[in-house]
């Protein structure tokens, strides 16, 4: 088809509801299930703005089984009747203009001193998008009712003088399927939502229903943020919660208007809990903006200075990084300003240069006084501050180590000695054994199928991987052959090294890792310091079931010139119970003494081979017996041996 010629008739605007339905990520940040959610804060905030301002301390949240949401608040109620100023009636304005709303001269403290909803797009976004919304409005002595379909009004305002115990406004709204990909919006984050608002809007309640499970939930913070404090840090924090809070004034440019601004900071430090949250008139700024940059600067300086004052660097030590302090840091910001200045509009970070420089100033100030009156506690925090260095510059080195000793020729036939290859380059039929021992390697080599099953010999037992650091398992010869082999890198289970990585799965050699030894008491060790390996370097290949043991016969049964292989006691009799005449029986050999045909009928063969599949589906209670077993906690294993050590004996040769 012939292209339209690009003329005067080619410009055309989106009118009316289309402005948001046709293109929603312009207005809510998305067309998915994040523009949907941000239709309830945008609704939410309003009820929040109108709480704040001290009307109504209640905010009732219903959660709908067909995906509609309804908002009840008991603050004065949204007024929609008639504008004389704007010749319309405010309804129009609020749920059908664009840009239009009562909290534009904030910072003259006409309507709304600090406010959440600021650019008057939210209730009309929301009302565009919407399959329909229901508006009740209780003010003046009067109900108020509206109702919208896909963007537009039907039946008009009606209104009728109404007796009642409370003002206030009921919005419910379901989000249509035609204008977001996805409306089913999950319970977490409705729970999530309203207890960050209960936190950061001290006194206010938040209920919520779910019709579809039928639970209530309900959140209020008395004393704000530092109760939220004491929740998160669980009383495990080694010093005070520190609360502070401030008001001023100020401008974000010379020859801008001035505007009031609202801080409150809470904080602790923390080894076992880490935290950094920042809202802004009640928005959750999970981008954060000028309070992160805010609090980053002021905690690196004021501690860096008392560090330097105290004379805790060693000879030609550097500074420390905020990853050194955000460790073991909780800290929390609550701010409020009569201008905001927003990334856009789904409110995820601000950008007000005053209220960055404001805060710094201010949590510098606060640190400063803190450590002068708190000298114990400062000095157990840069004690701590200094080990998360150094303890991060450790891990640095190793991964640098580790990379280099991991890195080089990708044939591993060069590169890994008694390492044998199988000639398919097909990564999903590549089968990896790891077997005990040289004198397995050559029963192992001769009886696979070479085509598709690679062997690797481990010579001894390997290292027990969650006893030992980084530095010593990367020292380990065995292992990092192990990890060249896998191709895939490891995973580096640190705090310090979140982002030092080096595992990618896509780059796996192998469709399935087998793990071969005897069965007797050293090949079973040797099994488990194995998993062990894997569990603490490679987790992901158990997770993605990638990980097999190769369960080995106990017994030969010989009848008649003939072998049978028992698996086990039960096996065994089942066997015996069907041949007739004279047989020999013998405990199984180990992998070395096998015959190659042997090896390739018991273990290797996918037709008559028995492999046991790593699950991970109860990934807790493996975690917790390889920490008791093989882990640090010495009194746990003590117990399990009392426990269940007898269960054992009879397996064990005491002679």
């Amino acid at each position: 088809m012939a292209k339209r010629e690009y003329d005067n008739e080619s410009i055309t605007s989106l009118k009316g509801p289309d402005r948001v339905r046709l293109r929603p990520a312009a207005i809510l940040g998305s067309d998915g299930l994040e523009g949907c959610q941000h239709t309830f804060i945008e609704i939410l905030a309003n009820s929040i703005d109108e709480a704040r301002e001290g009307y109504g301390k209640v905010i009732e949240v219903t959660r709908f089984k067909d995906q509609s949401i309804q908002i009840r608040d008991y603050g004065r109620g949204c007024p929609l009747d008639y504008n004389e100023k704007e010749g319309r009636y405010n309804w129009e304005l609020v749920y059908c203009e664009l840009y239009a709303g009562g909290k534009y001269n904030n910072n003259e403290g006409e309507n709304y001193e600090f406010s959440l909803g600021l650019n008057g797009l939210g209730s009309c976004a929301t009302q565009y998008s919407s399959e329909y919304m229901d508006v009740t409005v209780y003010k003046d002595g009067f109900k108020y009712d509206l109702h919208f379909e896909k963007g537009f009004n039907v039946g008009g305002l009606k209104k009728e003088p109404c007796q009642y115990k409370h003002t206030g406004t009921i919005q419910k709204w379901k989000p249509d399927l035609a204008v977001f990909t996805d409306v089913d919006i999950p319970l977490e984050f409705f729970t999530s939502t309203l207890k960050k608002q209960a936190v950061v809007n001290a006194g206010l309640t938040f209920k919520l229903y779910d019709e579809a499970s039928n639970e209530r939930f309900e959140y209020m913070y008395k004393e704000g943020i530092v109760d939220y404090m004491r929740e998160v840090s669980a009383g495990k924090e080694f010093t005070g919660i520190q609360f502070h809070e401030t008001e001023t004034k100020g401008r974000d440019r010379a020859d801008l208007p001035e505007y009031k601004l609202k801080m409150q900071v809470a904080f602790c430090f923390n080894n076992y809990v880490n935290l950094m949250e920042y809202y802004h008139n009640s928005s959750w700024l999970s981008n954060g903006g000028s309070p992160d940059k805010a609090v980053r600067n002021a905690f690196v300086n004021e501690i860096d200075k008392y560090i330097k004052a105290q004379g805790k660097y060693n000879k030609d030590e550097s500074k420390i990084t905020f990853n050194d302090v955000q460790d073991s840091l909780i800290v929390v910001t609550n701010s409020f300003s009569t201008m905001t200045s927003y990334e856009n509009q789904t409110k995820k970070a601000i950008t007000n240069k005053f209220i960055q420089e404001a805060m710094t100033d201010f949590i510098r100030q606060r640190l400063e006084v803190y450590f002068i009156e708190n000298r114990l506690e400062a000095d157990k925090l840069i004690e701590q501050v200094l080990i998360n260095k150094r303890s991060r510059e450790s891990a640095e080195k190793s991964r640098t180590a580790m990379k280099k000793k991991l890195s080089g020729n990708t044939d591993m036939g060069n590169r890994v000695k008694k390492f044998v290859d199988c000639r398919t380059k097909d990564v999903a039929r590549r089968e990896l054994y790891i077997v005990e021992g040289d004198s397995a390697l050559g029963s192992v080599k001769q009886g696979r199928d070479s085509e598709f099953q690679a062997v690797m010999p481990v010579r001894g037992k390997i290292l027990n991987c969650l006893k030992a650091d980084y530095k010593k398992i990367f020292e380990s010869e065995i292992i990092t052959d192990l990890v060249k082999v896998l191709g895939c890198g490891v995973e580096i289970q640190n705090k310090h090294t979140k982002d030092m990585s080096l595992f990618d799965l896509k780059a796996l050699r192998w469709n399935k890792i087998v793990i071969c030894t005897d069965a007797d008491v050293d090949g079973f060790q040797i099994r488990t310091l194995i998993l062990a390996m894997l569990y603490r370097l490679t987790p992901t290949l158990i997770e993605e079931g990638k990980v097999f043991i190769a369960e080995s016969p106990l017994f030969e049964i010989i009848h008649k010139g003939k072998s049978y292989f028992a698996f086990d006691e039960k096996e065994k009799a089942q066997i015996l119970a069907q041949l007739d005449g004279k047989v020999t029986i013998q405990r199984s050999k180990g992998l070395g003494e096998n015959e190659p045909d042997m090896m390739w009928e018991t273990t290797m063969n996918p037709k008559t081979r028995r492999l046991i599949k790593i699950m991970t589906e109860e990934a807790e209670k493996m975690a917790t017996y390889f920490e008791t077993l093989l882990g640090d906690d010495l009194e746990a294993r003590k117990r399990q041996i009392r426990e269940k050590g007898h269960l054992y004996l009879n397996d064990l040769d005491l002679d």
